[in-house]
């Protein structure tokens, strides 16, 4: 979803300074080195995120560093990180992105101003996902936004509902993640940041999760059936066959022992096949209660 994500490449100014505002809001931090001298880093798992953030800031004219090193943790994943030296250039882009204030203090969130349009509030939920984000959809759906504080979270949770998708908010011990774990709530987000192939795909593995649960629910259901009809023959063939050894077929009803003799002549046949070859036929029901007296008979 991230590769899906990071091909599309913003054209209009406001959405490439939106989605460069999430990216540093969501995986961002900010370096003093003392004397002055500062960086800022952007830390992310995904190689495609990493060059869609270099081109972000090369479209505003700004040079960055793309590095990788190993995680230590897990699975010793490579980790890549886009370095930025400080500078007045560095301070430029970033206030105009709302990275920094005016004073070039870091803010939690950015302005409002950031996000006046629809495609910029599009652009900057994408650039969240992008920065911070995941989907899960194995047992449930579930989409989460990471931010580094509480505001940040509130941030992004108001600019989705403006475009009318709600999200919740939950503080865990490192971050805030904005969520969604309603399946319309999330393929309203996944459009909106323009993740059609990734909607898609979900939609194919729903319906192959639910035509895959229908079958196995029909497949029980008729295993089911079949025990039961098979266990009822065996009850209604040893009920015959001791009439029979005890010669008491001949003193039967004349129905009930028509419908003695075919399950002994058929004694796998359903009730429907057995009434069919009644003479007269008879339905499906009537050699029902026909075997039932028939098993009654036989345990007296």
């Amino acid at each position: 979803m991230r590769e899906e994500l990071a091909r599309i490449a913003p054209t209009r100014d406001c959405d490439r300074r939106a989605e460069l505002s999430a990216l540093f809001h969501s995986a961002g931090s900010l370096h003093l080195r003392g004397r002055g001298d500062w960086a800022l880093h952007l830390d992310v798992g995904s190689g495609a995120v990493v060059r869609r953030a270099f081109a972000l800031l090369r479209d505003e004219g700004m040079r960055s560093e793309i590095r990788t090193y190993q995680r230590r943790a897990f699975d010793r994943a490579t980790r890549y990180q886009l370095h930025i030296e400080g500078g007045d250039e560095a301070l430029r882009v970033l206030t105009a992105a709302g990275v920094l204030d005016r004073r070039h203090a870091p803010l939690q969130a950015p302005p409002r101003r950031l996000v006046a349009r629809s495609c910029c509030r599009r652009a900057y939920l994408r650039g969240a996902f992008l920065g911070g984000g995941s989907l899960t959809s194995q047992k449930s759906v579930h989409l989460e936004l990471r931010a580094a504080s509480s505001e940040a979270a509130a941030f992004v949770q108001e600019v989705a509902r403006v475009e009318h998708v709600r999200l919740g908010v939950v503080e865990r011990g490192s971050h805030v993640a904005a969520y969604a774990k309603e399946w319309d709530a999330v393929e309203s987000l996944l459009a909106l940041m323009g993740a059609a192939e990734t909607v898609l795909a979900l939609e194919e593995r729903a319906v192959l999760a639910t035509t895959r649960a229908q079958a196995n629910r029909r497949a029980n259901a008729d295993h089911a059936n079949l025990v039961r009809t098979s266990r009822a023959a065996q009850g209604q063939l040893r009920a015959a066959e001791r009439l029979r050894a005890a010669d008491g077929l001949e003193r039967l009803p004349a129905d009930v022992r028509e419908a003695a003799e075919l399950r002994l002549r058929f004694p796998t046949y359903s009730l429907r096949e057995l009434a069919a070859r009644t003479d007269p036929a008879a339905s499906k029901a009537s050699l029902h209660r026909r075997l039932r007296r028939l098993e009654e008979l036989a345990d007296r």
